[in-house]
């Protein structure tokens, strides 16, 4: 068993949230820690998922010992962009879902993974090892990996006190008019559809900022920045300023005039400070082929 200490400049209506945003775990995994037993408030045990956690407060959590680890390592190519001792940068591919979940624990990017990289941190559990932050299976990109528990805690502290920085390309539907903006609306479970997520009264703070990039005739090609990371969030706020992401048949249109298997949504840009080093680390994806590909199109048509 081994124990990880967390602290925030900020305060959290609920532990649980405070557990899974600072220490980088799953809800779910952190309010299972919390009714076990394995989580201490400044040396007192908490049972409660939602007490409420003071600024500056300390927490420190057991992770018992995982099982044997069951998901099996695959010779899926992967395209590291960097790696170090304490971390990997992958550019990921679309189509590649990134960690196994509902009985499901083949063909994912851990599973990439655990073939490619020696060490992954182990504080999201076996079936997600080293995976500080995530992106949907059909949006390509940059995502950090982190290699120890160490670098994964203090990666996971940048993405919640918002130092570091996550930049995306999108193509969207129609024609944007403003030039930039910025998106302010909660996020959480569709009130029609609970496999969906929506803007909706109550949910959490999300938080998108958006700059257009280049016009065509029926679509914006639009740069987007993440202040917060909630679960689908660029292509629900896409949805809500009702210019929803190109080839995105859940949040958009179900049909497509080009030849697409997923959205046109790319991490392109990360930054953030090494979490050994102290280093700052930027990194670029350029858009993948059939992205360019409808950009070429567009802009015939528009010539």
């Amino acid at each position: 068993m081994k124990t990880i200490k967390l602290t925030s400049d900020a305060s959290y209506r609920r532990l649980d949230v405070f557990v899974a945003e600072v220490g980088g775990f799953t809800r779910s995994r952190a309010a299972k820690l919390i009714r076990d037993g394995n989580v201490t408030l400044d040396g007192k045990v908490c049972l409660k998922v939602s007490a409420e956690v003071s600024q500056d407060v300390l927490a420190e959590v057991c992770l018992p010992d995982e099982i044997p680890l069951d998901v099996p390592p695959q010779n899926i190519p992967l395209d590291i962009v960097y790696q170090d001792g304490d971390l990997a940068v992958i550019n990921k591919q679309q189509g590649l879902t990134v960690h196994p979940a509902n009985g499901v624990n083949t063909d994912t990017l851990v599973n990439a993974l655990l073939y490619h990289i020696k060490d992954l941190s182990g504080i999201n559990g076996v079936l997600r090892p080293g995976i500080v932050h995530r992106i949907d299976k059909d949006t390509s990109g940059l995502l950090v990996i982190a290699k120890n528990d160490a670098a994964h805690v203090e990666l996971q502290r940048q993405i919640q006190n918002k130092t570091c920085r996550r930049i995306y390309s999108a193509l969207l539907e129609g024609v944007v008019k403003e030039d930039d903006g910025v998106i302010d609306k909660p996020i959480g479970r569709s009130k029609t559809d609970r496999k969906k997520m929506d803007v909706v009264d109550g949910g959490r703070n999300a938080v998108t900022y958006f700059k257009v990039e280049e016009r065509f005739k029926n679509y914006t090609l639009t740069r987007f920045e993440l202040k917060t990371g909630r679960t689908h969030q660029i292509r629900v706020h896409a949805k809500y300023m009702s210019h929803p992401v190109v080839g995105d048949k859940t949040y958009g249109y179900k049909t497509c005039r080009f030849n697409l298997n997923g959205q046109l949504l790319h991490a392109q840009t990360l930054k953030f400070t090494h979490p050994a080093t102290g280093e700052q680390m930027s990194f670029y994806a350029p858009l993948p082929d059939y992205f360019e590909n409808v950009l070429k199109v567009l802009r015939n048509k528009n010539n």
